[in-house]
């Protein structure tokens, strides 16, 4: 599954989605002027990443069952 580049495109998607909502956990728990200015931004950048994500998500599944490999 390593070698199919759709996976690692859903991957890399996946990992994103954390690494947004990670920078977005992280600026809520420090406060601060940086949350204040962008804590919702940060979280509309995660929910836009997230459903790019599922999107691609299903797109893979939907190709693995159509016998694509």
């Amino acid at each position: 599954m390593l070698q199919d580049p759709l996976f690692i495109v859903v991957a890399v998607a996946c990992l994103a989605v954390a690494g947004i909502l990670m920078v977005g956990i992280g600026g809520f728990a420090k406060g601060g002027d940086f949350n204040r200015k962008h804590a919702n931004k940060v979280m509309r950048y995660r929910i836009g990443a997230q459903a790019v994500a599922i999107v691609l998500i299903l797109v893979f599944v939907a190709f693995r069952r159509m016998g694509g490999q």
